[in-house]
């Protein structure tokens, strides 16, 4: 039974002990997952960082790869990579005296991604997967008018799918920005009544500005930043820009110069499902087990594509 004065996100987990948190769709996306990691190490629980990388992990030394699909990053480890986000993120939470380990995966297909999750199941002994989102096109399913940049998180999601752990949820953070990838975000919303249908939606909740929680994000995103001053995460720099009161065209990179952002308080809400009850809405989901390559993830998409007809956008009332 859940309550109002706890979102059900935390009750689900409550009994959990041990507690892995993996950007579910590359990039920064495990930044996003930083404020629930910072309550649940307040609440006593062991959690673990994880992340879809988009760097080039193939030149990591040796020593720093638990398995094959599997990176340890730490704050001094090398790379000849200058965009490193998970090392970024391992320095900010060693300067906050916080464990500091950010596990990396390459990009790869479904078969070995779950492969990699099994090891850190296996490793960490881990009984809870929360899978977050920056942005909200992970809750797609494969008929909207738009699904954004969906192959890493399908990845990600078909592999915890079929992973034996007690709990799997999917987190989004940053609703409205997939917008710039086509996104129609009243059919996000659209979904997410569905799942609720299902009894599979897990509410939403925004990250207070004055808590360690805000703070901390905040201090991360702006170290990631200036680490990465040339590819600086949108996302995250969008969701930042509301968690400090920015609103509208609030530009913060040169990144976005010639587009208009929307920067508003919706990006600073969690919106929290069932992992598993979002897999099994997935209209192609169980087409990707078997994958081995991202690039086999992307022709099953166009292909699949190919054969709907897409639900037709539609525009937000008020």
């Amino acid at each position: 039974m859940f309550t109002l004065s706890e979102p059900p996100v935390f009750t689900r987990l409550k009994q959990a002990r041990r507690i892995l948190i993996a950007g579910a769709g590359g990039g920064f996306d495990v930044f996003a997952g930083l404020p629930l990691a910072v309550e649940l190490w307040a609440a006593g629980k062991q959690v673990h960082l994880a992340n879809l990388s988009f760097s080039r992990l193939h030149g990591l030394d040796l020593d720093v790869w638990l398995d094959e699909n599997v990176a340890e990053v730490g704050p001094e480890t090398v790379s000849r990579d200058t965009y490193f986000p998970e090392r970024s993120l391992a320095r900010c939470l060693r300067q906050h005296g916080l464990p500091s380990t950010v596990y990396a995966f390459p990009k790869v297909g479904v078969t070995p991604l779950r492969a990699a999750y099994q090891v850190l199941r296996d490793r960490l002994d881990l009984d809870a997967v929360v899978l977050v989102d920056g942005g909200t096109d992970i809750l797609m399913r494969g008929d909207e008018a738009g699904l954004g940049t969906p192959e890493e998180d399908m990845a990600s999601l078909a592999a915890v799918h079929g992973l034996d752990v007690a709990e799997k949820i999917v987190v989004c953070l940053g609703f409205g920005v997939d917008a710039y990838h086509g996104v129609n975000h009243v059919q996000v919303l659209e979904n997410l009544a569905a799942l609720d249908r299902e009894g599979a939606y897990l509410g939403a909740f925004s990250i207070p500005r004055a808590s360690r929680a805000g703070e901390l994000y905040l201090d991360a995103v702006a170290r990631a930043q200036a680490d990465t001053p040339e590819h600086p995460s949108i996302v995250n720099g969008s969701i930042a820009a509301a968690l400090t009161g920015g609103f509208g065209d609030a530009q913060f990179t040169t990144r976005t110069r010639g587009s208009e952002l929307f920067v508003n308080p919706l990006m600073t809400l969690y919106w929290a499902v069932d992992a598993d009850a979002l897999a099994r809405r997935s209209l192609y989901l169980d087409r990707l087990g078997d994958t081995v390559l991202m690039r086999q993830i992307s022709s099953i998409i166009e292909g699949y594509r190919r054969q709907v007809t897409p639900r037709p956008p539609r525009m937000f009332p008020h």
